[in-house]
């Protein structure tokens, strides 16, 4: 990992299975930057001991009895700042919590594999560490300002017939809240499509897309293979496939799905959505980074702007959980407007010629 801190990173972990909070904390302890310093087997022990502890990182269980993680984070975030990792079951009611413990204020979450002896596989050790490492980095006042609207019943907005502009929004850590505060602004009459990659695995792709169709009067959805790209429409890159966009008829588009390597580390990837357009031949393009770790996206927005004169734009650092992709596109050169979160939906509406 670069650019992270040395020194001793102290640990709460948080589950309600004893098995798991000894693998957790030992794969947590082969890490030499890393102390687990406690942990607790439920919400209010772990609230106890975050107030007496201060631990620069807890790592949270979502589904536990006496108090679950979501109400946990939320009593602990009353009071203090504490970076907060989620720990989820692969499951429907698993990822829907673990969304709305994004949108509540913890920084990650880490999927637990169906089978528990799974979690000492070196992929899912490695992903761990390396959050919680990453989790230490973001201080208060990173987290965004999520901005609300009345959204319109469906049925009274008249959709464009016609697609005028493509918006492509690639993000990854911070992502789902930093989502809350972009796409509910958008109108659902806007001529345009939306198409957004953020790295999240298989399951919670999903329950991201249901929440927020639930707040905006774009339809959101996660993308299906072969669909026709419609103005009006919002789509995420189902988890562990690569999300393309490809002529099919010489002006239609259409969404291809494919599990072809991952790029840089990342299926979905931000670079295989923006490469994609760039071979589109498409000029009506917006391109969007947004909070995340790593580069993804910094070559797809080099492709955009010298294929398709793009207009990029890139999340300021102060708005950013992590100032890692948005950093990078900005280091390219290719970056046309640096924008805070609140004024990244204003700043679409005005590319694309939609002021309400």
């Amino acid at each position: 990992m670069k650019d992270m801190p040395k020194g001793n990173i102290n640990v709460l972990v948080v589950d309600d299975s004893a098995f798991m909070r000894k693998v957790i904390s030992d794969i947590l302890k082969s890490d030499p930057d890393i102390t687990v310093i406690d942990t607790a087997k439920n919400g209010i022990e772990a609230i106890e001991k975050a107030k007496s502890l201060k631990p620069d990182v807890i790592t949270l269980d979502v589904e536990m009895p006496v108090m679950d993680g979501l109400k946990c984070l939320k009593e602990i975030l009353k009071t203090q700042y504490i970076p907060v990792l989620m720990l989820s079951s692969l499951t429907k009611d698993g990822a829907e919590a673990t969304i709305k413990a994004l949108e509540n204020g913890a920084v990650d979450f880490i999927p637990k594999p169906t089978n528990i002896f799974e979690m000492t596989a070196d992929d899912i050790k490695r992903e761990l560490v390396d959050k919680v490492k990453i989790a230490r980095t973001i201080v208060k006042g990173k987290k965004e300002s999520t901005k609300s609207r009345i959204v319109k019943p469906r049925e009274e907005i008249v959709r464009s017939a016609e697609i005028k502009n493509i918006v492509a929004i690639g993000t990854s850590t911070g992502g789902p809240r930093a989502l809350q505060s972009v796409i509910p602004l958008i109108p659902g009459d806007i001529p345009a499509a939306v198409l957004i990659v953020q790295h999240m695995p298989p399951g919670f792709t999903r329950s991201l897309a249901e929440r927020l169709n639930s707040m905006s009067e774009l339809n959101v959805k996660e993308a299906e293979d072969k669909e026709v790209v419609r103005a009006g429409y919002a789509y995420i890159a189902p988890g562990d496939y690569h999300m393309l966009v490809e002529k099919f008829d010489g002006v239609n588009l259409r969404i291809k799905l494919t599990q072809d390597p991952p790029l840089g580390g990342h299926r979905p990837a931000v670079n295989s959505m923006m490469d994609s357009l760039s071979e589109t031949g498409l000029n009506n393009i917006i391109a969007v980074i947004m909070t995340g770790m790593g580069g993804d996206g910094s070559e797809g927005i080099k492709k955009l702007k010298t294929n398709n004169k793009s207009f990029i734009i890139a999340q300021d650092e102060k708005t950013c959980v992590v100032y890692g992709m948005p950093k990078v596109a900005v280091q390219t050169g290719m970056v046309d407007n640096v924008a805070p979160l609140d004024q990244i939906a204003n700043e679409i509406k005005k590319f694309v010629g939609v002021y309400r």
